[in-house]
């Protein structure tokens, strides 16, 4: 019978490497794991102690990383799956990594030393791509694209079109001077979104007018300041999403600008929030509940999307409501 230190030799690795494989506590680079994976096939490696730590019980644990709790799009998203996975006998442990990729490495070592059955992510940080290469659990992306062969699958909207129903709403609505507040650009949801409004001023003959801003409140008050010194004869404004369209509110409510009648304003989300306030906010709406439900499931799947391939995208819908208004049309 082949020991550990034969899978060692084969994989031309030390045996405490093929250890830490094996439990999955640690770190170790893409190609040693597979050299050593591919080791144990070959020589058929697997004592008591082993198959112990191989084939030990599912922890009944899921593990979710979001970058900001302050966020209510993930406090929601979080809630979501939280529900799921209880209707599922599971739990989950929740990681809000503060857009820190030192928190997000430290959630990962943590949640495979917890033998979790899996772990979803809501980051946009591309870094994280060379750690999750590390740990053999299912992956599931949630709201984020990027390339790598280490996730199990990505669950995102379609944010190009979302970026063109907010623009054609706002046109439909008679304005002809909006401008796009957009996220970061090195982010997939954001340019997305932003592609969708400028391909659809650039068909419609449109000025593309934007400015960019991070995704928080804060960031929304000093922009919009910046944004009306820059246009000042602005009559309809999309944001990069509905904090900072609460955030757009605040400055033109304190300057007293009347929404919708001088200025009109659409959001991206659809959070809770977005129909408590007052006036009510006209958004984008983005399936949070049916996309957080899917991500369990994919979990419980061990990670997979059989007829989808590993990307689903969710279709995005308009939600009009009192901060924009329709053009009466000419009866006469």
């Amino acid at each position: 019978m082949a020991s550990i230190r034969d899978v060692a030799s084969r994989a031309g690795v030390s045996p405490a490497t093929v250890s830490r494989v094996i439990n999955g506590t640690t770190p170790v680079a893409a190609d040693k794991r597979e050299r050593v994976l591919q080791a144990i096939e070959e020589t058929g490696f697997v004592p008591n102690e082993v198959a112990r730590s191989l084939f030990k019980k599912s922890s009944k644990t899921i593990g979710v990383i979001i970058p900001s709790i302050r966020n209510p799009y993930f406090t929601q998203l979080a809630d979501v799956i939280d529900e799921a996975a209880k209707l599922q006998g599971y739990r989950i442990v929740l990681y809000n990594v503060h857009h820190d990729l030192e928190q997000e490495r430290s959630a990962l070592q943590m949640l495979a030393a917890a033998n979790a059955d899996g772990v979803i992510v809501a980051s946009n940080n591309e870094a994280l791509q060379e750690e999750l290469s590390h740990y053999n659990m299912p992956v599931v992306v949630v709201d984020a694209l990027f390339q790598t062969q280490q996730v199990n699958a990505y669950l995102y909207c379609d944010y190009y079109q979302g970026g063109r129903l907010a623009a054609e709403h706002l046109t439909a609505c008679g304005c002809r001077r909006m401008v796009c507040i957009r996220g970061a650009q090195n982010l997939y949801t954001a340019q997305a979104r932003y592609e969708g409004y400028r391909d659809f001023c650039r068909e419609q003959n449109l000025e593309e007018r934007v400015v960019e801003c991070d995704y928080d409140f804060q960031a929304g008050l000093a922009m919009t300041e910046e944004l009306l010194e820059r246009f000042p004869d602005v009559d309809g404004i999309i944001a990069c999403n509905d904090i900072v369209a609460i955030s757009v509110y605040k400055i033109l409510h304190k300057r007293g600008i009347a929404v919708p009648e001088q200025i009109q304003l659409i959001g991206f989300d659809d959070i809770h929030l977005s129909s408590l306030i007052s006036p009510e906010l006209t958004t984008i709406h983005q399936p949070i509940t049916t996309m957080g439900r899917r991500a369990v499931e994919v979990i419980l799947q061990k990670g997979t999307l059989p007829k989808e391939g590993r990307q689903q995208v969710f279709p995005v819908s308009l939600v009009p409501r009192e901060t924009t208004r329709r053009k009466e049309k000419n009866t006469k």
